[in-house]
């Protein structure tokens, strides 16, 4: 139920829109009673002064109202951005818990839909739909009763309009809700190919691939269009069907009444029929516009309900990697250790690696090497609890990672991945982030530049610190990237560094100056480094080397070169004799 996104006060301004609309159903069904006093007194001689006064009272029930109406719309407004509003934010801090598999489960664009478009159409169902939901049913029941007594033939006639109105409405409902879905979908369709060509677009561009792109879209979008069409299509006879029934309705009134009115046996009674005649048709309207209303809602659920449960899922989905921490204690500080562990990605047919064992003591450094796809960046990951392993044990601080809330797993490990993660802000923003950052100040900043190498380049910049960087870094480097992230890591004072394959779009020099830095200035932290460059890792106090997600080596890079054949291999294709 959608209510469970209310706030006190959402539920204290639906309680004020509903005293409302009581007041406003209330004086719109006094007008009919005035015009009954109208025409009798149109009867009568010397009528008019009773003429003018129950004129001025349907002018005033009239003003009421629509003052009623316009502070409802007023209200349902609120209670709408309100309930947007906790719908963006559960989903945002939901989000936030998310492990990777979760976030690969839903896919981006979806979860970019979601706290967007989705949210949209309850914010629009809401305030639409809590008037109308509200007073079609109020002023339905209350008409209906105002008439029943009148005429069974009106009555009965009212009844079967009323009838023939919730039928139609209902078979809109069943015929157009699966389309309203398909909608939904192929919205995120479009997200996902306007995101591929964003950020694609210089590769696009490189291989005139704009055409091709192109047609990728225009198979979404035409999908897309054929679905609103066809929707639109299904849901276009309502309103003809509605006034056809409407008309009838009035036409039947007008023609009972006449019946009625030529067989009266007097002219007083013609006259009260013809007054009664009248008086029905504007309670019949009602009734018939009550059911409009609800109409107007009812179109409206199939689209907010595909919406309603493509939140929903967001919200109340539980995180693959739950943050259960015990609040136990760490006998050690500054370690990391793998024992026999497997992990397989969902879906995936075999492990990404399987039976890794190492350990990574206090002020030590172990790095890991193998070709593309052997999974190297899995072992950070599953140190970083991004995923849980499938079988073995990760420990950090001699402590399962299981154990850890992720806050406090976190807070230990400063993580720099692959492709450089950039924010929108300016260069202290981006190197003081994340919790803990209020205790830094701007020299720990430039402290964490300097061991970065990134000091130089970002004096250069006009702002210095203040220096706005664009979203995702499109105005820096690949390498300036690289060391503001690294810079990030050092900011955050981890016990332990992982570090996956950050130095690759470095120079050599540059490489080696920052390696030689992090050493001496953070030479108490641990590292567990990824790389593909064997100057990179040679002097690491032990090398992992993994092929195709098996363990096939672990010493140090003399052990190796004796032991293991393909470090060996890997390192003769890199070393010059230079190197060597």
């Amino acid at each position: 139920m959608i209510t469970k996104y209310f706030s006190r006060r959402d539920w204290c301004l639906t309680a004020a829109v509903l005293v409302l609309i009581i007041i406003q159903v209330y004086l719109d069904l006094k007008i009919p009673g005035y015009m009954s006093d109208v025409t009798n007194a149109l009867q009568r001689e010397g009528g008019s002064d009773d003429v003018t006064s129950a004129g001025v009272r349907m002018l005033v029930c009239a003003l009421l109202s629509l003052s009623c109406a316009l502070a409802t719309g007023a209200l349902a407004s609120l209670v709408a951005v309100d309930v947007a509003y906790t719908m963006r934010k559960r989903q945002f801090d939901n989000v936030q818990r998310f492990s990777k598999q979760d976030v690969d489960a839903f896919r981006a664009e979806s979860l970019i839909t979601r706290s967007t478009n989705d949210v949209n159409q309850i914010l629009l169902a809401v305030s639409r739909g809590l008037p109308m939901v509200t007073k079609g049913p109020i002023l339905a029941v209350w008409a209906i009763l105002k008439i029943s007594n009148t005429s069974m033939q009106w009555t009965i006639a009212t009844a079967v309009a009323a009838g023939g109105l919730m039928v139609l409405t209902a078979l809109m409902i069943f015929w157009v809700s699966p389309l309203f879905r398909k909608v939904q979908w192929l919205t995120d369709g479009i997200n996902r190919s306007s995101r591929e060509n964003l950020d694609g677009i210089r590769v696009i561009r490189a291989y005139n691939g704009e055409e091709h792109q192109s047609r990728k879209f225009d198979e979404t979008n035409d999908r897309l269009l054929d679905n609103n069409v066809r929707a639109i299509a299904r849901m276009s006879p309502i309103f003809p069907g509605m006034s056809v029934i409407q008309n009838l309705l009035t036409l039947s009134i007008y023609w009972i009444g006449a019946s009625l009115i030529m067989n009266a046996a007097d002219t007083e009674t013609k006259m009260d029929l013809f007054t009664d005649s009248i008086v029905f048709t504007s309670y019949a309207l009602m009734v018939m516009s009550a059911f409009l209303m609800m109409y107007g809602v009812l179109r409206m659920i199939p689209r907010a309900m595909v919406s309603y449960r493509r939140i929903d899922e967001v919200v109340c989905h539980v995180p693959s990697v739950p943050d259960n921490g015990d609040g136990g204690q760490c006998l050690e500080s500054g370690t990391v250790e793998f024992r026999d562990v497997s992990f397989a990605y969902p879906g995936a047919d075999g492990y990404a690696v399987e039976g890794v064992s190492f350990s990574v003591g206090k002020g030590e450094t172990v790095a890991i090497i193998g070709e593309t796809g052997s999974g190297k960046s899995t072992i950070v990951a599953l140190a970083e609890r991004f995923y849980d392993a499938t079988s073995g044990e990760v420990l950090v601080d001699g402590r399962d990672v299981r154990l850890y809330g992720h806050e406090e797993l976190r807070r230990k490990l400063g993580y720099v991945p692959q492709q450089a993660i950039i924010f929108s802000g300016s260069v202290r923003e981006n190197v003081n982030y994340g919790d803990g950052s209020e205790s830094k100040n701007d020299d720990d900043v430039r402290r964490a530049l300097r061991i970065a190498q990134a000091e130089q380049f970002v004096n250069s910049l006009d702002e210095g610190l203040d220096a706005q960087i664009s979203q995702h870094g499109r105005n820096l480097s690949g390498g300036q990237k690289q060391r503001v992230a690294i810079a990030r890591a050092v900011c955050r004072s981890p016990e332990i560094y992982l570090l996956d394959d950050c130095f690759s779009a470095l120079d050599y020099r540059t490489d080696r100056a920052l390696r030689d830095t992090l050493r001496r200035e953070e030479g108490d932290r641990s590292f567990l480094i990824i790389a593909q460059r064997i100057g990179t890792i040679m002097d690491a106090d032990r090398i992992v080397v993994l092929d195709k997600g098996r363990q096939v080596g672990y010493g140090t890079h003399e052990e190796l070169m004796r032991t293991c054949p393909v470090y060996r291999e890997i390192a003769t294709s890199q070393i010059t004799e230079g190197d060597a």
